[in-house]
């Protein structure tokens, strides 16, 4: 790897065409991204909460609630609908959706990393949602799903973490049967006056040390705070979601960008 000389955000560059060599601002070779980010998660898996609630002073908790509020699953189980929750290894989401339904939905989980998968079945046997929740260890740029299966695809704090975002944009427009819906809730870029700079300041001075402090280790809180810096900003993806075949594309900002719930409907 060879470390880059960039700092915080207004000197990271949020190109999506870098994504796939930036390991947060380390370029790294092609092929190696991926390796790295399951490192990182086989150290935080058990730690995963804690981690978010670090990265978004708890609020992460808050905007995922929302996100399932406007996926807004049916309540009935004569529908047949069928949830995928992409990189979503410890059930959180899948969780949501389904307690939010009544349980009357089905809810496939697909995470390409088994110590978050091993997680997640252990959280859906206690919660007594083994038979409604599944979970397969997959790549989100080669999901091992057939065309056309799931009525909503969802993925949460994961896409960043993919390193080729369009190749993955694709697999869920594939998946997803006409009228299918795609969100993707994610850390974004702060779009209010000196927040930004607050965010910036908390994120790099503070989330790594604690994380140091909790977990005993740094480079995975380094690496996730730099990633975010990273990923494109809200207009750009939404471009990206286009791209990939979505109709009625867009965004809904939270807590002044700090996260964005982004999606697209298939036709």
């Amino acid at each position: 790897m060879t470390q880059q000389t960039q700092g915080q955000s207004g000197t990271s560059g949020r190109t999506p065409e870098d994504m796939p060599t930036s390991f947060g601002f380390t370029r790294v070779a092609e092929g190696q991204k991926q390796s790295l980010v399951d490192d990182v998660f086989h150290k935080v898996a058990d730690r995963y909460d804690l981690m978010n609630d670090l990265m978004s002073g708890g609020f992460h908790r808050v905007w995922k609630d929302a996100m399932v509020s406007y996926l807004a699953p049916p309540k009935s189980s004569a529908s047949g609908w069928r949830l995928l929750d992409v990189a979503g290894g410890t059930g959180d989401i899948a969780t949501r959706v389904v307690r939010r339904s009544n349980e009357a939905v089905e809810a496939v989980v697909c995470d390409i990393n088994e110590s978050m998968l091993s997680v997640g079945r252990d959280r859906a046997a206690k919660a007594g949602l083994s038979d409604l929740i599944t979970f397969s260890q997959g790549n989100a740029e080669e999901l091992p799903f057939p065309d056309k299966s799931f009525d909503a695809y969802t993925i949460a704090f994961g896409i960043r973490n993919v390193p080729d975002i369009p190749k993955a944009l694709g697999e869920a427009h594939r998946v997803l049967k006409r009228g299918g819906r795609f969100l993707c809730l994610e850390f974004s870029e702060v779009d209010i006056p000196f927040l930004d700079k607050v965010y910036d300041t908390f994120s790099f001075n503070a989330i790594p040390p604690i994380g140091k402090w909790v977990t005993g280790d740094a480079d995975p809180y380094q690496y996730l705070v730099e990633s975010i810096r990273k990923f494109p900003g809200q207009e750009r993806f939404v471009e990206m979601i286009r791209e990939a075949g979505f109709e009625r594309v867009g965004y809904r900002n939270y807590s002044g960008g700090i996260a964005a719930l982004h999606f697209g409907w298939k036709f």
